[in-house]
């Protein structure tokens, strides 16, 4: 009995058939039965009037990746600075903020410096004028706070450069003459002058000074053809000479207080 190389899908189709017992050389040689198609073309081919077959297109699955959202990944590093800008419109003043807290205090300033000086001095003895200059000296301190009159000079030193103004009063000699300068360093600034009487009175001067620092102001009798004398005793004091500063001024570069 000869054997009928099948195909595949003949094969398939003749397993039942096979199991029961019937040869397939027979299955293929029978007659087909009346209304039943007949065979006519040789295995794996179509009949020339066979429909193609529709093929079923493969279907691909759609992911939609915009719902594929991975964690948040690490924060790079900051990039170059990009070139400025065009400077904006100033803007409207914004409305006053609250108080803020009062802050610490300072630290203390330094010294303050002293812008004042005065003095008055008295005299409780006369004098009578000798040879040339003689310097008056005072024994009765009246105000000198920051000792800026020397009493042992008998002189006022100005502690800083400014305007002064100076008095003095004094008491002539019966019959004598008063003959008394306000002395500015070594120059006369002014002179108290009083003819000889045989009444003794009271003379007064006044004089406003600008000084220097360190500048000197005191008063000195003057013999000339006659003798001097200013009079004064132990009781009262008939001799005074005072004085004060009226306005400071700025000291000169490089020169302290």
């Amino acid at each position: 009995m000869g054997t009928v190389a099948l195909g595949l899908p003949w094969a398939v189709l003749l397993l039942p058939v096979l199991a029961c017992g019937v040869r397939a050389d027979e299955l293929l040689s029978a007659e087909p039965a009346p209304g039943q198609c007949r065979r006519c073309c040789a295995p794996g081919e179509l009949p020339p009037s066979a429909p193609v077959p529709y093929v079923v297109p493969e279907v691909r699955p759609y992911i939609n990746i915009t719902i594929l959202k991975g964690d948040k990944g690490e924060r790079g590093p900051p990039g170059a600075a990009g070139p400025s800008g065009r400077e904006g419109a100033r803007g409207e003043r914004g409305a006053q903020g609250a108080k803020g807290a009062r802050g610490p205090a300072g630290r203390p300033g330094p010294p303050c410096r002293a812008r004042y000086a005065a003095f008055s001095v008295g005299r409780k003895a006369g004098l009578h004028s000798g040879d040339g200059f003689q310097a008056l000296h005072f024994d009765t301190v009246f105000a000198n706070p920051d000792g800026h009159f020397d009493m042992p000079a008998g002189q006022f030193v100005a502690p800083l450069r400014g305007l002064y103004f100076f008095s003095l009063n004094v008491h002539s000699w019966n019959f004598k003459e008063t003959y008394v300068h306000v002395v500015h360093n070594e120059e006369a600034a002014v002179i108290l002058y009083a003819q000889p009487s045989d009444r003794s009175i009271m003379q007064s001067q006044s004089v406003m000074l600008a000084l220097a620092r360190g500048d000197r102001v005191w008063v000195r009798l003057f013999k000339r053809e006659r003798d001097n004398a200013v009079y004064s005793d132990d009781v009262d004091t008939y001799i005074t000479f005072s004085g004060h500063l009226v306005k400071p001024e700025d000291e000169d570069e490089g020169e302290g207080d």
